[in-house]
């Protein structure tokens, strides 16, 4: 199975450069997940549920860089429900890291979703803030925003995680979400962490520009099209 597993990061690496060469829009950005979660169901359905169970689970660890939490961080929980994963946040001098952890399709599949979400968030505060003529803004105009955009990516890839889930058990007769939790719940009792529930940032957020950047979400459709057209394989 490893040559098929290089396989799928292979076409993730590829997805991840074409839909970030440019920027993105959210609706791209979801269009990619929506592929890429595709891709991932296709490989694990042609694979009995004890081969899945072959697999090991790994750690995917994402670097920001930042002492502080960023927007990003309010649709880190759902890119981990989405991509079938445990995420937490770990901190050190160097600032603020994600941790995901599950098989290693998954946790290839959510860096990719994280890459083109932070990339689409970037993408529509600058047309927000060109549409705006806003020439100087403060931190938190910016961070409102893109913010509100991160709660209504979460909100979308929850939504799109029901409907995949519904689909694949229609279509195969399989539940791919209770064996890979199965495996991955049981692994992640080996790490014998102790995680401890994160407190609100207390960050104050401009409520104009949150409410523009939680309705750019919420006017899109779940499934998108990307440059016009589906992505294909």
């Amino acid at each position: 199975m490893t040559t098929d597993l290089e396989k799928l990061k292979t076409r993730l690496q590829a997805l991840r450069a074409k839909t970030i060469a440019n920027g993105c829009t959210e609706e791209e950005a979801l269009a990619a997940a929506a592929k890429v979660a595709e891709l991932l169901d296709r490989h694990d359905l042609s694979m009995t549920d004890l081969e899945i169970r072959e697999e090991q689970c790994e750690k995917s660890t994402i670097e920001t860089n930042r002492k502080q939490r960023q927007p990003i961080s309010a649709c880190i929980p759902a890119i981990a429900e989405y991509c079938d994963c445990k995420v937490w946040r770990e901190k050190d001098d160097k600032g603020i890291r994600y941790v995901f952890f599950g098989l290693r399709p998954s946790i290839e599949m959510a860096h990719y979703v994280y890459d083109v979400i932070a990339t689409a968030m970037q993408t529509a505060w600058v047309k927000y803030a060109l549409a705006q003529r806003i020439l100087r803004y403060g931190k938190d105009e910016k961070g409102s925003f893109m913010f509100g955009m991160a709660v209504s990516i979460g909100e979308k890839l929850i939504a799109m995680k029901a409907e995949r889930n519904e689909a694949n058990r229609v279509s195969s007769g399989r539940d791919l979400v209770v064996v890979r939790h199965a495996i991955v719940e049981s692994e992640f009792a080996k790490l014998d962490l102790n995680l401890r529930r994160g407190r609100a940032s207390g960050k104050k957020l401009a409520a104009g520009a949150f409410e523009a950047g939680h309705a750019a979400g919420q006017s899109l459709a779940l499934h998108p099209a990307v440059g016009g057209k589906r992505m294909t394989k």
